[in-house]
């Protein structure tokens, strides 16, 4: 009954996303308590992780999902394929074909984060439609304030398996959220999943302006 259990929890984040235990105890018809027991021994092996989100009022939601490990106990076609693509692709047209495609992906993403951050107030408010952005994109991203910067935290990467394959991609996610937050934005990445994070997060902090401290220059007489 337990290991039946435990399938049941990995095939509903699978299926239906990151969940709280309650919306998970809910779905399969079992007590909270026996969910939170089993999440527990699923995080003991590396097969779940969960995420403390804050709300505007009350305490944080813990929601759990899926990691890398415990999407790979699912076939992952998909991914395979994308593999494939970008294995033939390097074959037939070489890594300049890669490239090209990657800068392509790129200047499409420009376009459209630039279209919708185009009414932004300020920096807050654009890293907060970057990050509504990305999560419509598979990304789980959050916004998390810190003094006077931002964290950009994304909890899935919905493109791993072509980042794994050629990590060019992540290089090129770096180049759009400077290019499109703005010469205002100092952009670094401080957690990355490919280099063993659980997640990948963006520091983001507004860029200190040289101030000229010169003498005014005198008119000429």
């Amino acid at each position: 009954m337990a290991d039946r259990t435990r399938t049941r929890l990995l095939n509903a984040l699978k299926s239906s996303g990151p969940q709280t235990a309650a919306d998970l105890a809910e779905r399969l018809n079992v007590t909270s308590v026996a969910v939170r027991q089993h999440l527990d021994g699923l995080r003991q092996d590396d097969l779940v992780a969960f995420d403390d989100i804050k709300g505007s009022v009350g305490r944080p939601k813990r929601i759990w999902d899926l990691t890398a490990s415990g999407h790979r106990q699912f076939p992952d076609n998909h991914a395979n394929l994308v593999v494939g693509l970008l294995g033939g692709l390097s074959d037939i047209y070489g890594p300049e074909g890669v490239e090209k495609l990657i800068a392509h992906r790129e200047a499409q993403s420009r376009r459209a984060y630039s279209d919708a951050l185009n009414g932004a107030s300020d920096l807050a408010d654009k890293v907060r439609i970057l990050a509504d952005l990305r999560s419509r994109e598979g990304y789980m991203a959050e916004v998390v304030e810190d003094g006077k910067g931002y964290f950009l935290i994304e909890n899935h990467c919905s493109i791993c398996a072509a980042a794994t394959a050629c990590q060019a991609f992540c290089q090129s996610e770096l180049s759009l959220f400077k290019d499109v937050l703005g010469p205002d934005a100092e952009v670094r990445r401080t957690e990355h999943q490919l280099s063993g994070d659980r997640r990948c997060a963006y520091r983001i902090d507004p860029q200190i302006q040289a101030i000229d401290f010169r003498s005014p220059s005198t008119k000429d007489h």
